[in-house]
């Protein structure tokens, strides 16, 4: 039955064994950031810094280096400017990310224009802005395996405080919490998540990667641990069949061209999202006697 499943091919491709390494790592990754996100109210952010993204990517491509390094670098750039200029509270948060976001994609309307004017490559646009898993190069898997790491360490050691922070600034900061700092660190570790989104599915779509798997966990599940399992397995899974799908429309008639992985794992982030609306509504007393006591966030289990 495996023919019908899998192309001829596709279990010895070296593409795509770096493709199912690499959106593994980053699919766990995004969906332990991603709940966090969604429980800040921080998505806009993430998609803020996806769109940043784009800057740091075309600018990478112009001078000759890496994306992953463009989206890397503008991201961490974007996200410490949003912070330095935002404040705690959301409407300050939400204020300082659109003076980035709009600066930014006025920066890539000029990095991908020059580009298009001095670089006969073909295809680099579409890269950036929607990814391609099969054209990642085994020279790049560590560094992005290992920047995958460091965030998802930065968010599982500072998950108490960022979910006390999250639930209620006010009682973190009295006792004792560098919300901040705090803020900051996470801020740093998503735009990381978002950089590496970016290398599979483009700069465009990687906050599907994020917010997807993640907000669809939240809905169907009770606590922010079982959250992230739920998500990074929606987020694998999303990935996996995505990669499978690319690679079999290869042989689909009539073109037998492929269609982009980003086109079928946003699709189906998508589609698992909108299953959940088939689930029947909790009562509202429900959803409040599950809500997480803010004072007992931080308190020893």
């Amino acid at each position: 039955m495996l023919r019908y499943i899998f192309e001829p091919g596709f279990f010895g491709s070296g593409p795509v064994h770096v493709a199912l390494a690499v959106g593994t790592v980053i699919a766990i990754t995004s969906a332990v950031v991603g709940v966090f996100t969604v429980t800040r109210g921080q998505s806009f952010a993430g998609h803020a810094l996806a769109d940043i993204g784009t800057t740091g990517g075309s600018g990478a491509f112009l001078i000759g280096v890496n994306q992953f390094w463009g989206y890397l670098a503008f991201g961490a750039g974007a996200a410490a400017i949003m912070e330095l200029i935002g404040i705690q509270r959301r409407r300050g948060r939400d204020v300082a990310t659109g003076v980035v976001l709009g600066a930014g994609l006025g920066l890539a309307a000029l990095f991908l224009y020059l580009g298009t004017q001095y670089s006969s490559t073909t295809g680099a646009s579409f890269t950036l802005l929607f990814g391609s898993m099969f054209v990642i190069t085994s020279s790049t898997v560590p560094i992005l395996i290992t920047s995958a790491l460091l965030a998802l360490a930065t968010v599982v050691v500072l998950a108490r405080v960022l979910l006390l922070s999250s639930l209620s600034p006010d009682i973190a900061a009295a006792r004792g919490v560098p919300v901040r700092a705090v803020g900051a660190a996470y801020l740093m570790a998503l735009a990381v998540s978002v950089a590496l989104s970016a290398v599979i599915i483009g700069a465009v779509l990687s906050t599907a990667l994020l917010i997807g798997p993640a907000a669809t966990a939240l809905r169907v599940t009770k606590g922010p641990v079982r959250a992230m399992l739920v998500a990074a397995g929606l987020g694998v899974a999303a990935t996996w069949l995505g990669i499978v799908l690319a690679y079999d429309s290869f042989y689909w008639p009539p073109a037998r061209r492929g269609w982009p992985v980003s086109f079928f794992v946003v699709t189906l982030i998508v589609g698992c999202y909108l299953v959940t609306y088939l689930r029947p509504r909790r009562d509202r007393q429900d959803v409040a006697r599950e809500a997480p006591d803010t004072e007992q966030v931080c308190s020893p289990a």
